[in-house]
């Protein structure tokens, strides 16, 4: 690969979203779909992604998120009278019986307790409504333009709404956190009920656990208005994949093929090793006239399988000595299939020390 040396510009990274491929390669039930490589927020797939749709219990993806980054999961609380006997799936939680808010959360994740969402909604906003704002504040923050909540659990509502792209960079998200990931990747769970009178036993109902070799999560969802939603994420050699779908009768199928269509056109690339670059800088001062520069960092990404890579070194024409060991000195700038996809610095691999003073003709005099 050809390198050459231009004006110094300043280091930045950067991901390129490239085109999401043809809906006419890939068919699935759902009226609403996306598969997202996170790494880049690449669209892989898109089936009218960004039509406003209801998500039902997928709602619990921002509850779990929001409650973790927001409460204290190892404190134990007494669950309100607000929380018993909400509609829906439950965990038949009972007023004034104690748990941890991680406990909760296992339930609301897990068994998709409805009952487990308002109480982590009250126990941490003070409420569902003011909860609510806290999750549509996390969504605001997030850029999710196309999602409004109205409480914590997705029971229907015409203001509870997201799109498919919406939660699926939602999802993206909230996976970097390595609580949410490790609750929605568990299968099976037990927590206290009625202060160790009993023991709750939780199941995941995402059998793509069980099912998809390399799925690690996240949650499922169902009511009639909504029809059947699902949300999953697999990882195979550090691409990482979020499907979602929105009504679809066929939606384990749906997920399967389309983890499947996205692994089978996205590879994991080594666009450079720590040192792999090195580069001969002009340097006054020097004996040589040279620095060497080198890259310290690496950089790993996800492209599309069959991706031209190519790279160029830039730094200023002319460096003066002295120059620290580690001081950026240059970057080097990668491109797929000609569009920019990453940047990495360039350091001084060892310090240049600045040259010997030469006195001046008066000083020369002077000494003589």
């Amino acid at each position: 690969m050809k390198s050459r040396i231009l004006p110094f510009c300043l280091v930045f990274l950067l991901f390129v979203s490239f085109a999401a491929f043809p809906v006419s390669a890939l068919q699935v039930s759902a009226r609403s779909a996306v598969l997202l490589e996170c790494a880049g927020g690449n669209v892989v797939y898109e089936q009218n992604g960004s039509a406003r749709m209801p998500m039902a219990s997928t709602t619990k993806i921002m509850t779990a998120l929001v409650a973790i980054e927001a409460g204290d999961l190892s404190r134990t609380y007494a669950i309100p009278a607000e929380a018993v006997g909400v509609e829906g799936s439950s965990v038949y939680l009972k007023a004034g019986e104690h748990l941890t808010l991680e406990e909760l959360l296992y339930a609301v994740m897990l068994e998709s307790a409805n009952d487990a969402a308002a109480a982590v909604a009250c126990i941490v906003g003070g409420s569902v409504e003011a909860f609510a704002s806290m999750m549509n504040d996390k969504a605001s923050s997030l850029g999710l333009a196309d999602t409004h909540f109205t409480n914590p659990h997705g029971l229907d509502d015409e203001a509870h709404y997201t799109t498919a792209l919406d939660l699926a960079r939602l999802t993206a998200y909230a996976l970097a956190n390595p609580i949410f990931a490790e609750i929605v990747s568990t299968q099976r769970k037990t927590i206290p009920m009625d202060d160790g009178a009993g023991t709750r036993v939780l199941s995941n109902h995402n059998r793509l656990l069980r099912q998809y070799d390399d799925v690690i999560g996240v949650k499922t969802g169902f009511t009639r208005h909504s029809g059947r939603c699902l949300v999953s994420a697999a990882e195979q050699d550090s691409v990482r994949l979020v499907a979602v779908t929105l009504n679809a009768p066929d939606d384990w199928r749906d997920h399967r093929a389309m983890l499947d269509y996205g692994f089978s056109r996205y590879e994991t690339v080594v666009l450079a090793k720590p040192g792999e670059f090195t580069a001969a800088l002009p340097c006054s001062g020097t004996d040589s006239g040279t620095l060497t520069a080198v890259n310290r960092e690496g950089l790993i990404l996800a492209l599309p399988t069959g991706t031209v890579i190519t790279h160029l070194i830039e730094s200023r024409g002319m460096w003066f000595a002295p120059v620290e060991e580690g001081q950026i000195v240059g970057q080097i700038r990668f491109f797929a299939d000609g569009q920019e996809i990453g940047v990495l610095p360039l350091v001084a691999s060892a310090a240049v020390p600045a040259p010997p003073r030469v006195p001046g003709l008066l000083e020369r005099i002077l000494n003589f």
